[in-house]
């Protein structure tokens, strides 16, 4: 493993410290491996020595290319100084790829309380985002302010270029309202995107991976709070792949929750998305049988529970044979989507 620490900009001390795993040799099917940043907290007043290293060393041995981002704090944290500290640090990230053998479109930030913010900063406005976010009792909201004045609500932000997102804090936290997270959640529900989350019942703010070496067992916390480590890295497997002997395997979790969000309509299509285009409506009409599509097209509860269904489910739940299933999906696959095409033009 190599090890390096740059200066991106000496006045503000902002650094990025790379930690590169060898790839080939010994790893003979490995040419490449994804990556993540992390982004340790301390309430933009200083990068917490305990959610850096100690963090890095789990996903270091889950085969990751892992940077630490010492961003702009204290009289330097003025907005949008951290987000443009992000940036460069992702920019060189990719510029540097082919070097240090990353993936390009397998880059994840994980962040911590301050650092949380602008790992969500990161994921919903920055102009270089990441393809995945963990978020760690991160400060979302407008309780942010009390960090720095200057720092947008990460919130408002999200939509359907948001990554997906790997949630957890604690109830109890004193610090940085549970609320955060649920807000988030909530907003990432309204946009479609892929998560996971976890709200874990007592613990204090700032547990890091809790286990001896960065929290005192004196400290009163759940202990199933040490399990966002190993849930973190296994759902970024959901959202990247695994190593496979032909590079990684296809990603079991896509970014958004059904196909509403793609450029083509598909099975994954919810039934409401697809009965807004007349040219799939036309091949339903043809296809489907009269009852099914009238209580699709009907105003009535039932109408509204099969609106939020998607077509796969609903073929699944009729045990229609894989290869129609196939048909249909072709069929739709040609068919652009109005709700796509209407928010690239907002």
């Amino acid at each position: 493993m190599k090890m390096k620490t740059i200066v991106l900009n000496e006045e503000r001390n902002v650094t990025l410290t790379a930690y590169l795993l060898e790839v080939g040799g010994e790893f003979t099917y490995i040419t490449k491996r994804p990556a993540i940043m992390i982004i340790p907290g301390g309430g933009y007043e200083m990068c917490s020595d305990r959610e850096a290293d100690p963090v890095a060393m789990p996903y270091l041995k889950a085969g990751y290319q892992v940077f630490i981002l010492r961003y702009s704090v204290k009289e330097h944290k003025t907005w949008p100084n951290p987000l443009n500290d992000y940036e460069e640090a992702m920019t060189l990230i990719r510029k540097n790829a082919d070097e240090w053998h990353i993936y390009e479109d397998k880059i994840a930030v994980i962040g911590f309380s301050a650092g949380g913010h602008l790992a969500g900063a990161a994921a919903t406005m920055s102009k270089n985002r990441p393809n995945a976010a963990i978020l760690g009792y991160a400060v979302l909201s407008q309780d942010v302010k009390f960090c720095s004045i200057t720092a947008p609500d990460v919130i408002p932000y999200v939509d359907k270029n948001t990554c997906p997102c790997f949630l957890f804090s604690s109830r109890s936290d004193n610090i940085v309202p549970v609320m955060n997270t649920v807000k988030m959640i909530e907003a990432l529900t309204e946009a479609g995107i892929s998560y996971e989350s976890h709200i874990y019942a007592y613990g204090i703010h700032g547990f890091s991976t809790n286990d001896p070496s960065v929290q005192s067992r004196e400290t009163v916390i759940c202990e199933r709070v040490k399990n966002w480590v190993d849930d973190s890295i296994s759902w970024l497997k959901d959202i990247f792949g695994e190593f496979g002997v032909n590079g990684m395997t296809k990603p079991e979790c896509e970014a958004h929750v059904n196909g509403d969000y793609g450029e083509y309509l598909s099975i994954n299509c919810t039934i409401n998305c697809l009965l807004d285009s007349p040219q799939a409506v036309a091949m339903l009409e043809s296809t489907m049988p009269e009852t099914i599509m009238n209580s699709f097209q009907s105003e009535d509860e039932q109408s509204s529970y099969y609106g939020m269904m998607t077509l796969v489910d609903i073929l699944g739940f009729a045990n229609t044979p894989r290869n129609v299933i196939d048909q249909y999906n072709a069929q739709l696959n040609k068919i652009p989507n109005k709700h796509y095409i209407d928010k690239k033009m907002k």
